[in-house]
């Protein structure tokens, strides 16, 4: 079943196409957005400009190894879950990738409904590393409510702006294309351009500039969610 706004973004990182493939299929059918790279150096470029919340990475690609690609990945500072697959049995390279700030790892062959699982899993321990309420300038964030509030008081905001606003909050600190807004709120692969986003971003922006929050625009690459300095 689809579900109109995707739980996760999950990037699939996987030269073979046939198993990327099912991968991906499996992920969207349970709601979640999904990009599907093939290449190690086309996966680290598109790391380095795009947001994920979890990353499904081949050990073994080409261009550029899988362990690289975390090991870069780290290095940028971005804390998105990795699950790590490799059809190498070697205990060092499950310990080179934890050791690297991998969340876990799968042998091939594996069955879809352990991949889920493990997902399941690290899912949960980021809703729990969130925690239900997060403050954000003079407002907070009641995640299971879907609520933002200053000073006790529901902003009201309608629900797609709230999917932008939850979008930019997940990933604040660092730039998020349209493309990754669009996909959160409308789905993945909605016939909707990249533009419907804009009024969104604009009216949402005039609703939490009067609290601290500011979304800022990187022209060209997408938003941003910040504080406005005091």
């Amino acid at each position: 079943m689809n579900l109109a706004e995707p739980k996760m973004r999950i990037v699939i990182v996987e030269d073979n196409e046939p198993l990327a493939k099912a991968i991906s299929y499996r992920l969207r059918d349970r709601g979640h957005a999904a990009d599907v790279l093939h290449d190690g150096r086309d996966a680290d470029a598109f790391l380095a400009q795009e947001s994920a919340d979890l990353i499904v990475l081949d050990i073994n690609l080409p261009g550029k190894t899988g362990l690289e690609i975390l090991r870069d990945l780290r290095a940028r500072g971005d804390n998105a879950h990795v699950i790590l697959l490799t059809a190498r049995i070697e205990t060092s390279d499950r310990v080179a990738g934890l050791d690297l700030g991998a969340d876990d790892y799968l042998v091939k062959p594996f069955e879809m409904d352990e991949l889920e699982a493990r997902i399941r899993a690290l899912s949960r321990r980021r809703d729990l590393e969130f925690g239900a309420i997060e403050a954000i300038g003079a407002l907070s964030f009641d995640r299971t409510a879907r609520q933002v509030s200053a000073n006790g008081s529901s902003l009201g905001i309608p629900r797609k702006e709230l999917a932008v606003f939850e979008c930019l909050l997940e990933r604040r600190g660092r730039i998020v294309s349209k493309s990754v807004l669009t996909d959160h709120v409308y789905g993945i692969g909605a016939d909707v351009d990249e533009t419907a986003v804009e009024p969104l971003v604009s009216r949402l922006r005039r609703r939490l500039v009067d609290h601290g929050v500011a979304i800022k625009t990187a022209r060209g690459l997408g938003y941003m969610l910040d504080v406005v300095p005091k």
